[in-house]
């Protein structure tokens, strides 16, 4: 089980995850995009629930890299609470 921060139905920043050969590039989408991602991806993005995103594939095409390395993705992703905690800042200094 993995616990992914999420801003409504989308992601709360870019993120890139990595593993093996296999690099997803993930990017916040507008309210009504729609998951632009494929085969795989477009899988483990679904079953989490995020319905609004754009991805894209680099590096290997191999099925099984690229769900690791949206799932990395995924796990790195950080909430502004979380980031403000980690530079020791008030969360309004987050958003500017």
């Amino acid at each position: 089980m993995v616990t992914v921060s999420l801003k409504g139905n989308t992601i709360p920043h870019e993120v890139k995850g990595v593993y093996c050969g296999g690099r997803v590039f993930m990017r916040p989408a507008s309210e009504g995009t729609g998951v632009i991602a494929g085969g795989p991806v477009r899988a483990v993005l679904e079953v989490i629930g995020i319905k609004d995103i754009l991805t894209k594939s680099l590096g290997s095409n191999n099925k099984i890299n690229m769900v690791k390395a949206t799932i990395e993705g995924l796990k790195s992703l950080k909430t502004a609470e979380e980031i403000a905690k980690i530079r020791g800042v008030d969360v309004s200094k987050i958003y500017g």
